[in-house]
């Protein structure tokens, strides 16, 4: 049951952020206007399709790869991922003030994916029943 969770956790992440990277890929202008943002310039396109594309495509397959022989990994990947998303998010908070409608959707999202991560972790690291050897 627990790697079925796990692995269908770690399915669900990688395609949430393979979508932002085919949106970014097909048209980076669409990504920027969740945040109201305009990109104005050609390099501004290019690092917007570097970043949620390219990078958001490197981090898919990664998670693909790792989903089943590596399921622990990628969930402690996971919780870096939804962790440091959260954290920057806190970061602003703090530096800049409160965030917007969509910041505090996204912060509480990021929190609750950061914490399913560790508690699948967590279940994945504790030993079952029947590997428990007694002397």
């Amino acid at each position: 049951m627990k790697r079925i969770l796990s692995q269908s956790f770690i399915i669900l992440s990688a395609l949430s952020i393979l979508s932002v990277s085919v949106m970014a890929f097909d048209d980076p202008q669409s990504v920027m206007d969740l945040v109201q943002v305009s990109l104005t310039n050609n390099d501004a396109y290019s690092s917007i399709r570097g970043v949620y594309g390219g990078a958001g495509f490197a981090i898919a397959i990664s998670l693909v790869y790792s989903f089943r022989k590596h399921t622990e990994n990628a969930l402690a990947f996971l919780m870096m991922l939804w962790g440091f998303y959260a954290v920057s998010r806190l970061i602003t908070i703090f530096k800049d003030g409160p965030l917007g409608d969509f910041g505090n959707l996204w912060i509480k999202t990021e929190s609750m994916l950061f914490l399913v991560a560790c508690l699948l972790y967590a279940w994945n690291r504790w030993p079952d029943k029947t590997t428990v050897q007694l002397s």
